[in-house]
């Protein structure tokens, strides 16, 4: 499979300079070759609200839009009410109080029947956000769409061809500020036009950390996407309209084209013939979320990619994230004449052309023999740096997901440089208020319509700083309350040690097996012993009990020579028979199916059960490379079902699952068909009942 190192770059210019025509390269089919990372630490989530079930406006005939209720977002209002606003695409803004939802405002009823929120992902009532001075001034401002063909307004901006929808920026003034209904007057400040379906206006806010009196305080920023053409069009580096950028106006002033609303003096391109004074930022595709760093101050976007990179930026004045020049860290090429082969390796001269790369990206590991043009079903949900003060364990840490499959990420805020190596990304676990390991499919799909599988995963945050997750798919929103240690816990005193003797262990094939005292050798390829699918060769340590509770330490070598693809070792564990037991496969190679995992036999063909794989290509970063030795440590706790690999002492597994099977059994080493050793071979754990 190709390869692409990610480069470390400074990029300094911020004009847009068109890119040569593409050099003869190799295109390629791996972006980000390294897999997010799991992580010890989990979440704590406790349920915080339901909200009523909605429906979109017209009938959808996109089934992902069939949700119970598509709430975007949860913030505190900044009225020290205590008050969350919570957006539902289909049209309602709640305020929650003490967990309680009620409906605050109806924009589909108020804009219909032009309001529409029946076709692509980010129509409808998309978003909210209350003026810093809401408390006095009743200002809150929303986005929503509507059908080109239901109205007679004339947008201020629009793409070329057929528009096909508006985005509408509406400044709303509350009567009374603490009322928990609205009832006051609303103005137009902004409706731009998209000649696509999908890729609005995704969030519009106002920086927190902003202080009153600066020029910052009161701007309001709006991430506009490309309207979905900007995968065959220059729209996102065309500096004279709106779309693919990042914009920042002032809904105070008056000096913008329609006398609306202002642009700031302060704009990186104001006054330059051309450009737009209100864009910030530009080059992007879906920019979705963003929000600020409530320490340090810096702003964070997670860019929903095309169809390879999933991205945070850390945005600045002037930036040029390179959508559609580039994609991440690649060259996309629009006019490739094979569209499976889009993407290409940065030029040598790239620095010249100014654009500014990601903090943190994955990728979209389709499965074999995907189809290009299809969706695979990966798409970042961008989130917020934890600064609050119930957590600990979290400061510092940026966290976000991917809004699909509801898998909750972090970052390290200390390694997010611009211009370094991106940041490495941890996969967190979940729990539930019980201390029980969930996944956020397990949380959402009770109740959900459509596909249960699908989370809808979105983030929000209180004045406090603390955090909510929420989840389109059953209309529920939890709080993060604590985190909780995966796998954590003794496993018992009884040990089992100095094993590698012939009399400790019963083979599969004795023959193929040396022990000397200290190794235990797999001197011959095992041999497939039919259905069900398992490992070919492993032998079972007979010395001690079986075990319950149980982590075993070993240190293991592949003897097999490095040049053998997919080469692995195998450590057994809740061995009940030769067709019902666990292994942990711990592979040089993941990228195929049955590599680099945690398997359940259970008198059928092997199951993976581990939270690393990703259902499609992925497993596990590859465990074991080489031909040296590495310390290896499998670590169970049946009562919950928590199992936990760790290679070469590293403080966070490599692997992880959850499932309560097999309570009880005994353990082994083997493999597949490759050779290799294990020595110094320890079990510790509470014998089997």
């Amino acid at each position: 499979m190709r390869r692409f190192i990610l480069p470390l770059l400074l990029i300094l210019s911020t004009l847009f300079i068109p890119a040569p025509a593409m050099a003869a390269a190799e295109p390629i089919d791996d972006p980000v070759p390294v897999e997010p990372v799991a992580s010890r630490l989990g979440l704590v989530l406790d349920e915080y609200a339901q909200f009523p079930q909605s429906t979109p406006t017209p009938a959808p005939t996109d089934p992902r839009l069939m949700r119970h209720a598509r709430i975007n977002t949860i913030f505190e209002l900044p009225d020290g009410s205590g008050r969350r606003a919570v957006p539902d695409l289909n049209g309602n803004l709640y305020l929650v109080k003490d967990g309680v939802p009620h409906v605050y405002l109806d924009v589909a009823g108020t804009f219909a029947p032009q309001f529409f929120s029946g076709r692509g992902l980010g129509q409808g009532f998309g978003y909210a956000t209350f003026h810093p001075d809401f408390k006095k001034n009743g200002l809150f401002y929303t986005i929503h769409t509507e059908q080109a063909t239901l109205t007679t307004a004339v947008p201020d901006f629009q793409q070329s061809g057929t528009t096909l929808f508006h985005g509408v920026v509406n400044e709303w003034k509350a009567t009374d500020p603490a009322a928990d209904t609205f009832a006051g007057t609303r103005r137009e400040i902004l409706r731009i036009g998209f000649a696509g379906q999908i890729h609005g206006i995704q969030e519009i806010n106002f920086n927190p950390t902003a202080r009153k009196g600066t020029a910052e305080y009161g701007k309001l920023y709006l991430a506009v996407g490309d309207g979905g053409i900007g995968v065959r069009t220059t729209d996102p580096q065309n500096l004279a309209i709106p779309h693919g950028k990042l914009i920042r106006i002032d809904p105070a002033g008056t000096n913008a084209a329609n006398g609306r609303y202002g642009i700031p003096a302060d704009n990186p391109f104001v006054g330059q013939a051309g450009a737009l004074g209100e864009i910030w930022s530009y080059g992007y595709r879906d920019p979705h979320r963003f929000s600020w760093d409530r320490q340090t101050g810096k702003m964070y976007l997670g860019h929903i990619g095309e169809k390879s990179t999933e991205a945070i930026y850390e945005v600045r004045k002037g930036d040029n994230a390179g959508w559609s020049e580039r994609e991440g860290y690649l060259v996309f090429d629009r006019a490739a004449t094979n569209v499976c082969d889009r993407l290409y390796p940065l030029p040598a001269d790239d620095a010249q052309y100014g654009y500014d790369y990601p903090v943190a990206v994955y990728d979209h590991n389709p499965a074999p023999g995907w189809n290009c043009t299809d969706d695979v079903g990966v798409a970042v949900a961008g989130g917020f740096v934890y600064r609050g003060t119930a957590i600990p364990q979290l400061r510092g840490k940026y966290i976000f997901g991917d809004l699909v499959a509801g898998y909750v990420f972090y970052t390290e805020v200390s390694e997010m440089r611009r211009g370094g190596p991106p940041a490495t990304i941890h996969r967190m676990h979940l729990f539930n208020a019980a201390g029980e390991s969930v996944r956020m499919q397990q949380l959402s799909s009770p109740g959900a319509p459509g596909n249960p599988e699908r989370v809808d995963l979105r983030f929000g945050t209180d004045n406090r700083g603390e955090l909510y997750i929420l989840a389109k798919a059953n209309g529920k929103v939890w709080k993060v309350t604590g985190t909780r240690t995966f796998a954590a816990g003794g496993v018992g005193h009884h040990r089992v040690h100095g094993t590698a003797v012939a009399a400790n262990w019963a083979p599969v094939t004795p023959s193929k097996w040396q022990f000397t005292g200290r190794e235990l050798i797999l001197a011959e390829a095992g041999d497939d012993p039919g259905a069900p699918r398992r490992p070919f060769e492993y032998a079972v340590l007979t010395k001690g009990p079986a075990f319950s509770s149980v982590e075993v330490n070993a240190e293991v070598r592949l003897d097999t020579p490095v040049d053998v693809s997919n080469r692995d070792v195998i450590i057994v564990f809740g061995y009940q028979s030769p067709t019902q037991f666990y292994y942990a496969h711990l592979s040089s190679d993941n990228t195929i199916y049955p590599h680099n995992g945690i398997f359940k036999v259970n008198n059928a063909d092997r199951e993976r059960i581990d939270y690393q794989w990703n259902g499609r290509s992925r497993g596990a970063n590859p465990a074991i490379t080489d031909t040296a030795w590495h310390d290896v440590k499998v670590k169970h706790l049946p009562a919950s079902g928590q199992i936990a690999v760790y290679v070469d002492g590293g403080k966070d597994p490599i692997m992880t699952a959850v499932d309560t099977t097999f309570a009880s059994g005994r353990v082994g080493f083997g493999s597949f068909d490759n050779i290799g050793r294990a020595r110094d071979f320890t079990v510790t754990g509470t014998p089997a009942p």
